[in-house]
């Protein structure tokens, strides 16, 4: 593909939505359609809600080699004012939602894997949910029977960082805590309000929170910020002020780095749901991806790039598919721009991303 048919495919991807509620299959079909020779594995199934969907993994060549990895679907819409599935070109930029995190960059891997020698080995992992469960990453590593025989050596995750290698970052566990109570009108005395077992639950996370924070014991100045970020959310399902609360939620996302423990952190958390007697679900991500600074993978992507290598706070689909090869992210366009009401992707950084790639992946062919 020439640089106005990467433009052309990552506006086509913008302007599909794939909200991670919604079904990505019609954004999944068109990507299918750019993969020609390649072998493609559709891995098909049901989220929570019973919303199809479907990840892609594709291989030319022989073993071993780059696989480029990316996700199909966006965060929600909220906060625009405009169209955000226009995927119109003005002022040298693609604009849309999910231009930047990570339609384009997606195509930038796509193009890149199509124009690659046929001698070198090149796979792709084209996830699903990234922003909401990583399922389809997790359903890659655990059931890709082509990436099991296509055994790429390396993975390079291409989400916006400026170009700049990602060498680890955290990875999360989702918690959640119920409290039910009984409804009532909250005049008659006859009601239970869910919330005063949910405080003191809270409480105890806000302490945890704070250790987290203040006690150097707990940080990773490999990271910035240096804490381990324990978010807590609330949710009363729109219970009105005059009613005893039936259910009431906390939610935690709590992100770690490899040098920390979640153990000790998890083991606080069920301590505090039996004392307060919430029901309580945790659910991890995989393990946190870093690689030292000094890894042969690190070292050939910044040599490429120009850039040291850092970490990032964030979290991506790396933190599933390191179970399958170590794992580098990088890719167009800035994260400042993901999950803002008027996302943009330069369009000249998107177009320079592709010879990079290539060289990347002839390189990891040659020495891995």
């Amino acid at each position: 593909m020439a640089g106005s048919d990467l433009v052309q495919l990552a506006a086509e991807l913008v302007r599909i939505d794939s909200r991670s509620f919604v079904s990505n299959l019609a954004v999944a079909a068109r990507i299918e359609a750019a993969l020609g020779g390649f072998e493609v594995e559709r891995l098909d199934y049901l989220d929570a809600a019973g919303v199809a969907k479907r990840a892609l993994v594709a291989h030319r060549g022989g073993t071993g080699g780059l696989a480029f990895s990316g996700h199909m679907d966006t965060v929600p819409d909220t906060g625009w004012t405009t169209d955000p599935w226009d995927g119109r070109i003005e002022g040298g930029r693609l604009h849309g939602l999910g231009s930047t995190d990570m339609k384009g960059p997606l195509a930038a891997c796509i193009v890149a894997a199509q124009a690659l020698p046929a001698s070198v080995p090149v796979s792709l992992l084209i996830t699903t949910d990234e922003e909401t469960t990583k399922a389809g990453a997790r359903l890659i590593a655990a059931k890709s029977e082509l990436a099991r025989r296509a055994k790429p050596a390396a993975i390079l995750v291409a989400e916006p960082t400026v170009m700049t290698p990602v060498r680890g970052h955290r990875s999360s566990i989702a918690i959640a805590a119920v409290a039910t109570g009984v409804q009532a009108h909250s005049s008659t005395g006859r009601g239970r309000n869910a919330n005063w077992d949910l405080l003191g639950f809270c409480t105890d996370m806000k302490a945890i929170y704070e250790m987290l924070r203040d006690d150097p014991a707990w940080h990773d100045s490999d990271y910035d910020p240096v804490f381990s970020d324990f978010n807590l959310v609330i949710d009363n399902f729109g219970a009105p002020v005059n009613m005893t609360v039936p259910r009431a939620t906390a939610q935690v996302k709590f992100r770690y780095s490899a040098k920390i423990d979640p153990e000790p952190v998890m083991a606080r958390v069920r301590e505090s749901a039996a004392r307060h007697g919430v029901a309580l679900t945790a659910v991890p991500e995989g393990l946190p991806p870093e690689l030292p600074s000094n890894h042969p993978l690190i070292r050939l992507v910044s040599a490429e790039t120009g850039r040291a290598a850092v970490t990032a706070p964030f979290g991506t689909d790396a933190s599933e598919l390191n179970a399958i090869a170590p794992c580098v992210i990088v890719g167009p366009g800035d994260i400042g721009q993901a999950h803002c009401p008027a996302e943009s992707l330069e369009i000249a950084e998107l177009e320079a991303a592709v010879p990079r790639f290539m060289r990347l992946a002839e390189k990891v062919s040659s020495f891995f």
